[in-house]
């Protein structure tokens, strides 16, 4: 089962994402993303680790969704566009590489006999970016955004801590 959860920054994301995991599983896993670029994102990841509990397995993987070990299990991805971030450096900012990679990390990661609950941001819906990396960026973004939405089987958009069904 794919759950799709997407919205804007602050939306309610992760929150609604953790509660439906818990509602799910006992002892879900948390895939974290992100990597740590300065100590102020530090901080942000600390904190958010010190908000789950004892029943959640943390895992941190930045690149290859494909390779995780959850099958069987309740899995939170949090979040794609971090993930997405990643592939595009490491790529040295080529959409289409990154946008390949992404897939192929994807479909390995569905085939997985797991729960997967996916945790991305619609970085479309505001201001135009202003340089060609970011409107590079909110291209792949848009992309990957709709390939998840196509595998999923429950898609919801969050908006202002409320979740909207979209599929």
């Amino acid at each position: 089962m794919i759950y799709y959860i997407t919205g804007g920054e602050r939306s309610g994301k992760s929150s609604y994402a953790q509660k439906l995991a818990l509602e799910l599983s006992e002892s879900p896993y948390y895939i974290a993303t992100s990597r740590i670029w300065d100590d102020d994102f530090k901080k942000r990841v600390d904190r958010h680790i010190q908000e789950r509990d004892e029943r959640w397995t943390t895992i941190q993987e930045e690149k290859h969704l494909g390779n995780l070990e959850i099958s069987g299990e309740v899995a939170v991805i949090d979040c794609i566009t971090l993930w997405l971030t990643n592939l595009y450096f490491d790529n040295k900012n080529d959409i289409e590489k990154a946008l390949q990679q992404g897939k192929e990390e994807l479909i390995r990661l569905f085939k997985k006999e797991a729960t997967v609950i996916i945790i991305s941001n619609e970085i479309g819906m505001g201001v135009h970016a202003q340089t060609e990396v970011g409107r590079k960026f909110t291209e792949l973004q848009g992309c990957i955004n709709q390939f998840i939405a196509t595998k999923s089987d429950k898609a919801i958009l969050m908006v202002s801590g409320l979740p909207v069904s979209l599929k």
